[in-house]
């Protein structure tokens, strides 16, 4: 017997357990099925279970579990991503905790602690996962740093660059002063900062009394100055293009350039043009070939060492000490000594406050520092003419189709992809020095000291590059790296490629992109026909979630306090298309209601004698009730299933959600009661026999979704062996007798007694009251239902009688129509009507005022501008929900005209 109340915490454990022991997740190569794949986006070995998390794999564990049940042989690749930057910090803080650092312990120990440390507490992040209910093939588990995808990385590497698509270049790249390592642009977050603008005096040479001022956030950088730009079309410096600026401090000449990067209305009009240390500054270096000297260091620190040549005393202009003063100091002192020596020279204009946007490393928290450094770089712009083709062409499809324009602006400006990272954990770059210089690149050692010896004629020492890849190299591998690749196993040839890839819209192009530019120039097809593009997890007010903020959720809380089950389902049912997901725990908590309507349903259920009957036949059902409930049933599975193939996964959960709760529960059952407690047997068996296989039915549809409480549901019932309803057959429509009829009988008494609800709702007519229900202009098929079906009117809707209306409307009657006849609630000796005409009339002014009050603000361009977009939708929302009050209200008060 099925205990009173749901416990979700009592049985999700010891469920999940029985399925991972029954190999219920396990793939099988060997099958005749047709596979279905997705791959895992790889969360960071240094990860805890996070509402991103929460939702990517709800949506890929429905869509896993779905196509598992309709028979495919489905493989969730499980496995996470070594994370560079993130775990080398956490090894870092740990070693700091004894006084040391990771110099002090060298390269190899320090790789040997962070294996340690995965070892020990590496695996929160897939217990995690297991909690959440995903059921990822867990013996395939992969890891980018385990021995196979390591062979992988190499073998791509190594390709690429005697194909020429990798190469060494000095380039300008984010670099992160604490972590002393180009770092990409995922890994950093702009923030707003209250500094300054100030406006320094650059003198023209040959004109003493004559100066050209820039406006600079980063008087620091000046002294890397290698030029001064202004738009070609303002005329206030038309006369000095061409000719020479002297560079205050330093002393020397740099050249005034007419570049349209220069923005006349901004500042002055005129920028200094710093190309080792801002990305525009670069591009117009780069157009204008400036020299491009570096001043600040690894550490963020002033270097001379690139400018010492450069330096020349001017009287009153530059002073060489003081410039010597400047080496070694930090950039935020260098600036305000040098901000100091300006006013003292004279040449510091003014100074304005500025709030501007800053990048930061996300880990670090510093300030990025755009630097001049030579790294290795992939040619992504050769790389990405295939994958822009494979969208253009359909072979790959992103869900949405609006993301494809997102994809198509990155990739068709794609820049040269910078990989390397000054890290000691990663892949570390299979690249060996010469004496003289000389790069061999090879798979081991071995092979490229043969290259070596090849190319000197003898043996000679070889040091190896100190840099690791870009932790997004290897993940782009992921799809084939984790089934064998370069082998060619049977796992590569069945599950490549992917059947959809479930990911966030802020890494199609970090990560998604460029699995398609690695998929399909190494295995000359697109890793995954379709990308299912969901949006964030926000607050339920709209909100982005942060720290700062003190909105985060936890789902591990969410988890413990309302179960998985009705924390998957809430993030269904809000996972609309495009859409950002609004969720807190009053959404959660209202969904575990859902849960909770289920249990109680099947445990009505038990309790009058419902049971699985394998001989049932849905085809010959012969009560309307039965019938129709059947019919509802065949819709539900069609409209399930359409839902998920269109990844519309909301659509799903609604459609789900409305079968159940509305359909099953609120009808089917209230209207079977009488039957259950009748006299007459058989029709009571046939409803059992109905009930049992409608519930099986929809243990099947909501297995993808809430598989905790399914699962528990059908073990119970016996509709199978124990955790096997993972594996059960996906449910299709039946042949149902009579189905239209049923139908159209059901609906006539649904509405009827829906209508009469509403009415006594909106009159506040008390419970405990019955009334007489009038029907008016009914015809005599009309007349006839309402007979045969009188005992659930009665109890349903309170009426005392069903009688037909022959002459004039009674006075004080409240009136509905259903179909083609009128009904009549006489209410006048029940309530007072003229107070209740009053009350909604009031109620419908305020609702009126509200409406209007909405309307006006989003009329408003500059609101709608300024507000943020949360803000906007919220009030868009609350419009539409005003409006739909106000319409209530009218046809309550037309009820009672």
């Amino acid at each position: 017997m099925l205990n009173k109340t749901f416990q979700p915490s009592d049985i999700e454990p010891g469920l999940y357990e029985g399925w991972e022991r029954s190999g219920g997740f396990a793939a099988d190569p060997a099958s005749s099925a047709r596979p279905f794949t997705i791959m895992i986006p790889p969360p960071n070995v240094t990860g805890s279970l996070h509402m991103g998390h929460a939702l990517t794999f709800t949506v890929q564990d429905t869509l896993i579990r779905w196509r598992r049940m309709q028979g495919r042989d489905a493989l969730w690749q499980p496995g996470t991503d070594h994370a560079g930057i993130a775990t080398q910090m956490v090894v870092e803080r740990l070693l700091a905790e004894t006084q040391s650092k990771r110099q002090d312990v060298g390269r190899e120990r320090f790789i040997e602690r962070v294996w340690q440390w995965k070892a020990e507490s590496g695996g929160t992040i897939t217990r995690q996962l297991r909690r959440l209910g995903a059921s990822l093939d867990w013996p395939r588990e992969r890891f980018t740093m385990d021995e196979g995808l390591s062979a992988a990385v190499r073998e791509v590497f190594v390709t690429l660059y005697r194909q020429g698509l990798i190469y060494r270049d000095r380039r300008l790249v984010n670099w992160d002063p604490e972590f002393q390592s180009a770092i990409s642009d995922l890994e950093v977050e702009s923030r707003e900062v209250k500094g300054h603008l100030w406006y320094i005096r650059y003198p023209i040479a040959g004109e003493p009394d004559r100066f050209i001022t820039v406006a600079t956030t980063r008087p620091e950088t000046m002294l890397g100055d290698t030029g001064i730009a202004v738009h070609p079309d303002d005329a206030r410096y038309a006369d000095l293009v061409g000719r020479e600026a002297i560079l205050p401090l330093v002393g020397r000449r740099i050249p005034v350039v007419a570049d349209a990067y220069s923005d006349p209305e901004k500042g002055s009009g005129a920028v200094k043009i710093t190309p080792a240390h801002d990305f525009n500054d670069f591009g117009v270096g780069q157009r204008h070939s400036l020299p491009m000297p570096s001043v600040l260091d690894r550490a963020g620190c002033v270097t001379l060492a690139e400018i010492s040549d450069a330096i020349e005393p001017v009287p009153g202009r530059a002073d060489p000490d003081f410039l010597r003063g400047l080496a070694g100091l930090d950039r935020s002192e260098a600036r305000a000594r040098i901000v100091a020596e300006l006013e003292r020279l004279g040449l510091l204009d003014r100074v304005e406050q500025h709030t501007h946007q800053v990048p930061h490393g996300d880990r670090s928290g510093v300030a990025i520092e755009p630097r001049l450094t030579v790294q290795w770089y992939c040619n992504a712009g050769e790389l990405a003419k295939p994958a822009i083709t494979a969208v253009e062409s359909g072979a790959a499809s992103f869900v949405p189709k609006q993301w494809e324009n997102t994809f198509f602006a990155w990739m068709r400006d794609i820049q040269p992809w910078c990989i390397s990272r000054q890290l000691w954990w990663g892949h570390r770059i299979p690249a060996w020095y010469g004496p003289d210089g000389s790069v061999f690149v090879a798979h081991t050692e071995t092979e490229a000291r043969q290259a070596a010896r090849a190319q000197y004629g003898r043996d000679e020492t070889l040091t190896q590059d100190e840099d690791v890849l870009d932790t997004w190299f290897s993940s782009a591998l992921w799809p084939f790296s984790t089934l064998g690749w370069p082998e060619r196993t049977a796992e590569l040839t069945r599950y490549y490629p992917g059947d959809v890839l479930v990911t966030g819209f802020d890494i199609i192009f970090f990560w998604v992109a460029r699995m398609m530019m690695m998929g399909l120039h190494f295995m000359g097809e697109v890793p995954f026909r379709d990308i299912y593009i969901h949006g964030l997890v926000r607050d339920e007010r709209g909100q982005k979630m942060s720290k700062s903020k003190g909105n985060v959720i936890d789902p591990l809380h969410l988890i413990d306090t309302y179960g998985a089950d009705a924390l998957r389902f809430t993030i269904c049912a809000l996972t609309g298309p495009g859409r950002d997901v609004k969720l807190g725990p009053q959404r959660v908590e209202s969904y575990r209601s859902f849960v909770t309507k289920l249990w109680n349903a099947a445990r009505f259920c038990e309790m009058n004698g419902v049971a699985p009957d394998p001989s049932f036949d849905p085809a010959g059902a012969g009560l309307p009730l039965n019938r129709w409930l059947l019919d509802a049933a065949n819709r539900a599975v069609s409209e399930a299933t359409a839902a998920l193939e269109a990844y519309r996964i909301d659509e799903y959960a609604a459609c789900c959600y409305r079968f159940v709760w509305n359909t099953f529960c609120d009808w089917y059952l209230e209207l079977a009661k009488p039957v259950l407690a009748g006299g007459d047997q058989e029709a009571a068996a046939e409803l059992r026999r109905t009930a049992a296989h409608v519930l099986g039915v929809i243990l099947r549809l909501l297995h993808p979704v809430m598989p905790f409480v399914t699962e528990a549901l059908w073990d119970q019932f016996g509709y199978g062996a124990p955790y096997s309803l993972i594996r059960a057959p996906w449910p299709v429509p039946a042949a149902v007798t009579g189905a239209e009829a049923a139908r159209a009988e059901l609906g006539w008494v649904i509405r009827l007694i829906g209508e009469v609800r509403a009415v006594r709702s909106e009159m506040n007519v008390p419970p405990s009251v019955t009334t007489p229900i009038l029907l008016r202009d009914a015809r005599p098929e009309t007349l006839a239902r309402a007979r045969a079906w009188i005992e659930p009117i009665r109890r349903l809707a309170r009426a005392s009688a069903v009688e037909v209306l022959t002459g004039e409307m009674p006075r004080g009657a409240a009136q509905a129509v259903v179909d083609e006849a009128t009904i009549a609630l006489p209410l006048a000796a029940v309530i007072d009507l003229d107070a209740e005409r009053a009350r909604l009339a009031k109620e419908r002014g305020r609702a009126e005022q509200e409406a209007q009050k909405l309307a006006k603000k989003l009329d408003n361009a500059d609101f709608v501008r300024r507000a943020p977009e949360e803000v906007v939708e919220e009030n868009r929302d609350r419009l539409k929900a005003a409006q739909e009050e106000v319409a209530r209200l009218e046809a309550a008060l037309r009820r009672i005209a």
